[in-house]
């Protein structure tokens, strides 16, 4: 395309998830131009995992809580700057309007079959029609878009140096190898029961001398799992919910496995290379499973047993009641055959 990568513009406004995806194309812009200043528009829950990242020079917050002062607070950052290309990555009509805040050019953003909320009105320009793939490599369209080779996809996530001296408090009082619990989500629909969460905890103690861990947030859910899991459980797991998700990244990075539904902290441990066991209900796996890697540790109830389902959006609310406990303790048998020499941290 021949766009000018002086000055870069980013939107990607929420969740964590959405970070870990976005990641990959601002690494490959600053590997092919080192130089390329690149401003990202997030809101402040998911701006945390990425402030201070190499790839990022700036990060301009959207705070949705203050509603229409959100808005205005961004456009007032952004009306005296210039860039060369937005790359709306998100296809929300919040984001679309930040999007026409951006003096830019060339405003990228996706396809028009693939662009809800009539986003592809906010772009002049869009990526080439493409068959549903997975969510990073929908991300990646814009490296290839941009001119760049697209490589392979680096996060570079961390844990930074000055965080491993907590990493290491973190985990010393462990005498054994912690499994990191990712015990509900941002949707209700997408979260396991608890008390099946409660019984896998008291496996990975009693039957793999395992040390269960519960991370996340400090959600009404969240709190909730926690409390059923620490009423029912013979072991009591030890809990660090609402650690943050920096935090959460030494935690993910110094456990040897995580056990997680499709939320940000999934994707997380992947990016760190980390073997996770992803519990896929509601969600198609072949849209948000792990990205390339632990597709043997996925427990899929998305599709009936045969079903090829193809990729796409579709949320299957309902399912995740049909994993079991079984199902999770078998692939962590598995990752214990597979993966577990060389699980654990990296740093």
């Amino acid at each position: 395309m021949g766009i000018p990568l002086e000055r870069v513009c980013v939107v990607m406004l929420s969740t964590a998830g959405g970070a870990v995806w976005t990641l990959p194309v601002v690494n490959a812009i600053k590997r092919a131009r080192a130089e390329t200043h690149v401003t990202w528009i997030i809101q402040p829950a998911a701006a945390v995992l990425v402030d201070g990242h190499p790839a990022v020079d700036e990060l301009i917050l959207f705070d949705r809580a203050r509603g229409l002062g959100a808005f205005v607070e961004v456009r007032r950052q952004l009306e005296s700057r210039r860039f060369d290309v937005v790359l709306l990555l998100q296809t929300y009509l919040k984001a679309s309007i930040v999007s026409s805040f951006v003096r830019a050019p060339v405003k990228l953003g996706f396809d028009r079959a693939r662009a809800r909320d009539l986003s592809w009105l906010f772009t002049n320009r869009t990526l080439a029609p493409h068959s549903a793939q997975h969510a990073q490599d929908q991300f990646l369209e814009f490296t290839a878009a941009l001119g760049l080779a697209i490589g392979p996809a680096e996060w570079n996530l961390g844990p930074w140096a000055d965080e491993r001296p907590w990493q290491k408090d973190f985990f010393a009082p462990m005498e054994r190898p912690a499994v990191a619990m990712v015990v509900a989500t941002s949707k209700p629909e997408k979260d396991w029961l608890p008390e099946r969460w409660a019984d896998v905890s008291d496996a990975l103690w009693h039957d793999f001398a395992l040390e269960p861990v519960i991370v996340g947030g400090r959600s009404p859910r969240e709190l909730h799992a926690e409390a059923v899991i620490l009423e029912r459980a013979r072991h009591k797991p030890r809990s660090a919910l609402g650690s943050g998700l920096r935090k959460l990244v030494s935690i993910l990075d110094g456990s040897v496995l995580a056990i997680a539904p499709d939320t940000g902290p999934l994707h997380i441990a992947v990016a760190l290379e980390q073997p996770v066991i992803s519990l896929m209900g509601c969600t198609n796996p072949k849209r948000t499973g792990p990205y390339r890697r632990y597709h043997d540790l996925i427990v899929d109830a998305y599709g009936d047993p045969g079903e090829n389902y193809p990729v796409s959006m579709e949320n299957r609310p309902g399912r995740m009641a049909h994993i079991t406990t079984r199902d999770v303790l078998d692939r962590v048998e598995r990752w214990r055959t597979t993966y577990a020499v060389s699980s654990g941290p990296k740093g």
